[in-house]
C-alpha cells in the first residue's frame, strides 16, 4: 500500500517577510508547500512596518525580518516565542545603478558620491527598513548624510528603492545585493560596499504567538533552517549563517 507524500489534511500559514527577501521567500515557500502540500501566504513591506502590523494584531504567525532588533523586540513585547529567534540569511548592501560605467570599486563609488554629479540616490526609509539605515550608516561613515540630504529620495521598503533605481527614477541607490541576482538586465555600475561601513545586516526568523499552535509553522520554520532552503537563500545573493542557534546579540 502507498502511502500519500502529502498529509491527509493540509494546513496554511501567514508568513510577514521583509521586501528585500521577496525572492527567496517565493521559491523557499513553493518548494516548502510541494513538500508538504501546506499553503503558504506571504505579506511582504519593510520589516518596520510589518512589525507595526504585528504590534496592531495583524494574524501573522511567522515573521522573517531583515535583522535581529525587531525579532528580539517582538519576544520582549510578548509577541513572539522566546527561543525561537535564529538567523537565516546575512544581507549584503551595494550601490547600484542601472546605468553602466559610473563607478566599479570602491575608489571610484566614492568620488562619483562626493562628485554628486546625480539628482536622486535612493535609499530605503532608515526609520522602517534595515536596509535603509545600513544605506544611512555607509553615508554617515563617508561623511556625506548631511551633504546629500536634499538628493536623497525615501523608500517605503527596499524593493521601492530597487524599483525606483532600476526605472532611473533615481540615477543610484542603495540596495540588496539579493535584487540584482534576479534582475534580468545584467548592465549597470556596482559597488560591493565593505562590510565595516554598516552593521551586520543579520536577517533573522521568528514564531510569533499566533502560530504557536500552528504545527505548519513549525514546519516551516524547521524547512528554513534546512539543506534545501539554505541553498535557495544561497543561490539569491545571500551569506549564510554558521548555525542556526538562538543568538543574543547586543540590542
Amino acid at each position: 500500500m502507498l502511502l500519500p507524500n502529502h498529509p491527509a489534511a493540509a494546513g496554511q500559514l501567514l508568513v510577514a517577510v521583509a521586501a528585500n527577501f521577496t525572492g527567496a521567500s517565493r521559491e523557499i515557500a513553493q518548494r516548502f508547500e510541494a513538500t508538504s502540500g501546506h499553503r503558504v501566504k506571504i505579506s511582504y513591506g519593510s520589516s518596520g512596518k510589518l512589525f507595526s502590523q504585528i504590534e496592531n494584531g495583524a494574524p501573522f504567525e511567522v515573521f522573517l525580518a531583515a535583522d535581529n532588533l525587531l525579532p528580539q523586540k517582538a519576544i520582549n513585547e510578548g509577541l513572539a516565542i522566546d527561543g525561537s529567534r535564529f538567523s537565516y540569511a546575512l544581507g549584503t548592501l551595494v550601490l547600484w545603478s542601472s546605468q553602466p560605467t559610473l563607478f566599479a570599486d570602491s575608489d571610484t563609488a566614492d568620488t562619483y558620491l562626493r562628485q554628486a554629479d546625480f539628482q536622486r540616490i535612493a535609499i530605503a526609509n532608515p526609520k522602517t527598513a534595515p536596509y535603509g539605515l545600513a544605506a544611512q550608516q555607509v553615508l554617515i561613515h563617508l561623511g556625506l548624510w548631511e551633504t546629500l540630504q536634499d538628493r536623497i529620495v525615501r523608500a517605503d521598503s527596499i524593493a521601492q528603492t530597487f524599483q525606483f533605481t532600476a526605472t532611473g527614477n533615481a540615477k543610484l541607490g542603495f540596495i540588496a545585493q539579493a535584487q540584482i541576482q534576479v534582475w534580468g538586465n545584467k548592465a549597470g555600475s556596482l559597488w560591493l560596499i565593505p562590510e565595516s561601513y554598516y552593521r551586520p545586516i543579520d536577517q533573522q526568523a521568528v514564531l510569533l504567538n499566533k502560530g504557536q499552535h500552528n504545527p505548519v509553522a513549525r514546519q516551516f520554520l524547521a524547512f528554513l533552517k534546512g539543506p534545501e532552503a539554505r541553498a535557495i537563500i544561497s543561490t539569491h545573493g545571500y551569506r549564510l549563517p554558521s548555525t542556526y542557534q538562538e543568538l543574543n546579540h547586543e540590542l
